[in-house]
């Protein structure tokens, strides 16, 4: 109880850090809100009386002191640009992101899972081989040329190699521009979902499975392991009772330790396939200056980091308890 008290302080406290240091940076970065709102052709007087109906002309210790309050009342402020409540731009784009980060992720940890499973207790030498190398390309792709990989090989390339039109994937959006709304089904929802997914989960998929192969390696060879085969137990009955057991405790620190990786990519795949969420509202609030948008989002981002991580130190304890007497 005291190791997730003093989890729970650590957490509060780099929240508070992540946040305070996202303020000092965007208003110190070059750049002013209140230029991109009015007229190139407006006069330095309405410049400077935007800047005060932003509340931008106040000192910046002054701002963060209004900001910093206003969160602790739950009260994220007002959008520069959409001139709405950042809480329902927040709102509005949580959705999509929790759908594409939640999948992604939950299809990382299985089929990064799996494939360690393969390689550490069934795959033989070459096949090991091939799969790592596969694995550690896939890890290594930027995000961002992934998913345009990914749209020249499943949009494109279907076209160009004149294969059915079944078989081509939606490259951009979450349904068809051209269908009514009220008749879109989850069929082409899914279809606009393939891409992002798998540019999402496959490099999380990867690096899981590199991690999971050498825990459960480990696992396989323990002493208590090779006694269970010396009692006669079958194979599968070791590997699900001792190896995958015991291998769990790192694979729960690896999957919290995944979110962040993922938070990173979507920012760009819903950028590529113009999907709104939390990561395409951050790119586009940077752009326009809009600070209190990307304050918001980023203290969405980096509690939602946070809590991850004390979710696995929670999950940890359940699983391992000798860590409960630390």
């Amino acid at each position: 109880m005291h190791r997730l008290s003093s989890r729970v302080l650590d957490a509060l406290l780099l929240l508070w850090l992540v946040t305070t240091i996202t303020f000092a940076l965007v208003h110190m970065a070059p750049g002013d809100p209140a230029t991109l709102l009015i007229s190139p052709t407006a006069s330095a007087e309405e410049a400077a009386r935007q800047r005060t109906s932003l509340g931008l002309d106040a000192p910046i210790p002054l701002q963060y002191v209004h900001w910093i309050g206003g969160v602790l009342r739950g009260d994220l402020g007002v959008s520069l640009v959409r001139a709405e409540p950042v809480t329902r731009v927040i709102a509005d784009a949580l959705p999509v992101s929790l759908f594409l980060g939640g999948v992604s992720l939950l299809a990382s940890f299985v089929i990064g899972t799996i494939l360690g499973m393969i390689q550490a207790l069934r795959a033989s030498r070459r096949a090991d081989h091939v799969i790592t190398m596969v694995t550690t390309a896939i890890y290594a792709a930027p995000s961002f040329w992934l998913a345009l990989a990914m749209v020249t090989v499943f949009t494109s390339g279907v076209v160009w190699l004149g294969l059915p039109d079944s078989l081509r994937l939606p490259a951009f959006g979450m349904q068809d521009p051209a269908a009514d709304p009220a008749s879109i089904g989850w069929v082409d929802r899914w279809r606009h979902a393939v891409l992002p997914l798998l540019v999402l989960s496959l490099p999380g998929a990867a690096g899981m499975s590199r991690f999971a192969r050498r825990a459960l390696l480990e696992a396989a060879d323990a002493p208590h392991v090779q006694a269970a085969y010396a009692r006669g137990l079958s194979r599968g009955s070791v590997e699900r009772a001792h190896v995958l057991r015991n291998a769990l405790t790192p694979l729960v620190v690896l999957f919290g330790l995944t979110l962040p990786g993922v938070i990173a990519g979507s920012v760009f795949v819903e950028q590529v396939f113009a999907w709104p969420g939390l990561g395409r509202t951050m790119l586009s609030a940077i752009a326009a200056r809009d600070y209190p948008v990307v304050l918001g989002l980023t203290l969405v981002y980096a509690g939602a980091v946070v809590t991850a991580n004390l979710l696995a130190d929670v999950i940890l304890l359940r699983l391992d308890p000798r860590r409960r007497a630390s």
